[in-house]
């Protein structure tokens, strides 16, 4: 049975993740407030192995800051952005939190470009801060 089930707006595109998350977090760089249209994104890293996405999806692939290309999956149909990756996440894959419902009750444990947080926004206690992006990939079960 899997650990985390969820879906895009419209419902076509199915997230399914098989191992139970114990952390998220929070990423304020440019690129992530632009495609979500927000202030930030939550996102968990989780095994790309243990991840399955079905339905129709698009991928756009941007390059980093630190010249990495991300690809970034979207349902093709109402656009909602479901995971990310890249070379630096080896065999990690970071799921958008908000189409997982009981992420809700997960704690944000990171954030990421504080650099870039919006300066209306306080931090979140308790959760590890980094100017820009992590030294390493943050952990997850694989």
């Amino acid at each position: 049975m899997p650990a985390h089930e969820g879906s895009c707006l419209c419902g076509q595109t199915k997230i399914t993740v098989e191992k139970k998350g114990t952390q998220q977090a929070l990423c304020h760089c440019l690129d992530c407030q632009q495609t979500s249209g927000s202030a930030y994104v939550t996102v968990a890293v989780v095994s790309e192995a243990g991840l399955k996405v079905e339905g129709p999806t698009k991928v756009f692939e941007s390059p980093s800051e630190s010249g990495r290309i991300i690809y970034r999956t979207f349902c093709s149909n109402c656009g909602s952005q479901l995971t990310h990756k890249s070379s630096f996440m080896g065999k990690g894959i970071a799921v958008l939190t908000g189409n997982l419902p009981d992420f809700a009750h997960i704690p944000i444990t990171t954030e990421m470009y504080v650099k870039d947080r919006w300066s209306v926004l306080p931090a979140i206690e308790g959760a590890t801060q980094f100017h820009a992006m992590p030294p390493g990939v943050p952990p997850f079960d694989e």
